[in-house]
């Protein structure tokens, strides 16, 4: 997510201007139940294709049209510039998160990748 963000309804807009692999990055982030989250590298051995780099810059340009804050950074920290954003939407969903430390950068809390982690497993309806 950066200045480089198109609007909210870029993706139906360019449809056809998107690349096929970001168009899959995208539709496996909607498969990400509410109150889970995947990481970027997740999301690109889910897709057998492109590594944890490819996705997040895929979620930079074209994220902001599905639940972003659900393809998250393997170590749980919010996405910087992005933060309180996220956490509306970890605490509306029931994410699981971790309080943070009083050495945390600005107090925010972390999520709880152990808990929160989704695997695309049983309720997936398979790889895209």
């Amino acid at each position: 997510m950066s200045e480089l963000i198109p609007p909210e309804d870029a993706r139906e807009e360019h449809a056809d201007a998107l690349p096929e692999y970001a168009e899959r990055v995208l539709e496996v982030a909607e498969l990400i139940p509410p109150g889970r989250v995947m990481t970027y590298g997740d999301v690109a051995e889910w897709l057998e294709q492109g590594g944890a780099r490819q996705v997040g810059r895929v979620m930079a340009l074209y994220g902001s049209a599905v639940p972003w804050w659900r393809v998250v950074r393997a170590d749980g920290v919010l996405l910087p510039g992005h933060e309180l954003r996220a956490l509306g939407h970890y605490r509306a969903e029931g994410t699981p998160l971790k309080q943070a430390g009083r050495g945390a950068q600005g107090h925010l809390p972390r999520l709880d990748m152990r808990r929160a982690r989704w695997d695309g497993g049983a309720d997936a309806e398979g790889h895209i």
